[in-house]
């Protein structure tokens, strides 16, 4: 993949730093990039979304050279699920990545951002005919995922008249993590019973069938395998036993159709740490987290070890990092409201909700909270800082901040990854605005919704209207 119109970036100078690209600023308040956030939130309004285009660029260029160091035919595939913005794909295209799309709207998207269709995947276990339409048309490598897909896929290309390039998702064994705690990301259990719960994926048997079947259609061309291992765990080694056993698995379909995956696919799940903590079970992710070059040694190792151990050539190497990307690059931001003290606790409210950082409920995740405006203060207090919604709303509990007062912004860093993606309307709240910065300069990327946005899906039948309405 060619980089085009990528800038060089220059990291910011901040008294502390949350980032390259994020940290105090010179006035003492928070800053992403050149930018106040004091003054976005002022302007904007909040809730408010921001993201860090140079910090967007630099997490993804240190995923890319880590992995290229040690094996230079590897393509990133960005997870566009993580953060689906119009404006973030057009980021991900001037750097050169590829996508991972789940559902028509989300191919769509990435297709109207001019993303080359040759770096995008298909995948979903549940693929609609017109999602198979729309990739086959555009030419999107599409990850088979369920037994009755080939034919489907077979007769669509039948009548567009096109070849399709296909991937199959595999249900690994993963055996040596039969015994591994992590994450509870897919519910209970180790990472082994974890990864066997989940919907995803085809056993060795489906695999070979599927494989023999579309070798017999000369309109299919085979091109990779593919799994995601998830964010059950932050440790480079389950990660190259992931690996070790997609080529396995190569090993296993080459002895039993006569063809090697020529690409495997070895997902996402990356994660990153901060020297203040972030991430699932408060604070997991510290500054002892995995970086993009540990996790590069060990799977391209253990991928390596495995080829030559089966005779195999070193594959094309494809992963889909979304949260470790897009996470860093953006903050969330809400206004203080209401104070309340109890016998115990004490409450911040924001107007910042678990609508908006909707892990930190669902994941237990931890989102490091700061002041907007003196951003460095020392903490004086422990408050629970929850937002508007008709349930406890907790979007940081048991944090230790400096005295707030009703007006003040309080920002959530590492928010940039699966928040506005997977905003909710619960309580018929609007979805927030994103602003996108670059240097100095800020633009609006995402519109904050209007009341009509939310009432105009609704519809109320004529025979209602009439009972409500009726005359006395």
């Amino acid at each position: 993949m060619s980089k085009t119109n990528a800038p060089e970036l220059k990291p910011g100078n901040y008294s502390t730093t949350f980032g390259e690209f994020i940290g105090i600023g010179p006035n003492g308040n928070l800053f992403v990039d050149g930018c106040d956030v004091q003054e976005l939130a002022e302007k904007y309004g909040t809730p408010l979304y921001i993201m860090s285009e140079n910090q967007l660029r630099h997490n993804y260029r240190a995923f890319r050279d880590a992995f290229q160091k040690y094996h230079p035919e590897t393509e990133i595939l960005f997870a566009n699920k993580s953060n689906n913005g119009l404006a973030i794909r057009h980021i991900m295209n001037q750097e050169g990545a590829g996508g991972d799309c789940f559902g028509a709207q989300e191919m769509y998207m990435a297709l109207l951002a001019g993303t080359n269709p040759k770096t995008l995947v298909l995948n979903g276990s549940n693929k609609q005919d017109d999602e198979l339409e729309m990739a086959i048309a555009n030419g999107l490598c599409i990850n088979i995922d369920a037994m009755d897909e080939l034919d489907r896929i077979a007769a669509i290309a039948e009548r567009l008249d096109c070849d399709v390039d296909l991937g199959i998702r595999l249900k690994l064994d993963l055996d040596p993590l039969r015994d591994r705690s992590g994450v509870s990301m897919h519910g209970p259990g180790t990472l082994k019973q974890q990864s066997d719960s989940t919907k995803w994926g085809m056993n060795r048997e489906q695999t070979v069938e599927i494989v023999k079947r579309a070798q017999s259609m000369p309109c299919m061309h085979l091109k990779e395998t593919h799994f995601h291992l998830s964010r059950m765990s932050n440790v480079p080694a389950d990660f190259a036993v992931m690996a070790r056993e997609m080529i396995t698995w190569s090993a296993f379909i080459r002895d039993n159709t006569g063809w090697t995956p020529p690409c495997i696919d070895i997902g996402g799940g990356w994660t990153f740490g901060k020297w203040y903590g972030t991430g699932p079970n408060s604070q997991l992710d510290d500054a002892s987290a995995p970086t993009p070059e540990d996790y590069a040694k060990a799977c391209i190792t253990a991928i390596r070890e495995e080829t030559e151990k089966h005779g195999l050539p070193m594959p094309k190497l494809r992963l889909e990092p979304g949260r470790a990307l897009s996470g860093p690059a953006g903050v969330a931001v809400g206004r203080v409201g209401a104070i309340k003290e109890g016998s115990s606790k004490k409450w911040v409210n924001l107007d910042l909700s678990t609508n908006h950082l909707s892990w930190a409920a669902v994941l237990d995740w931890y989102y490091h909270a700061v002041p907007v405006k003196d951003a460095g203060a020392e903490p004086v207090e422990t408050v629970d800082l929850v937002g508007p919604l008709c349930n406890s709303d907790e979007v940081g509990p048991h944090r230790k901040m400096p005295a707030l007062k009703r007006g003040d912004y309080v920002a959530f860093l590492d928010a940039g990854g699966y928040t506005e993606s997977s905003a909710a309307r619960y309580n018929a709240q609007l979805l927030p605005a994103t602003v996108l910065v670059a240097g100095d300069a800020a633009d609006l990327t995402t519109e904050r919704e209007q009341l009509r946005d939310v009432a105009g899906r609704f519809r109320v039948p004529p025979r209602l209207l009439a009972a409500s309405f009726k005359p006395e």
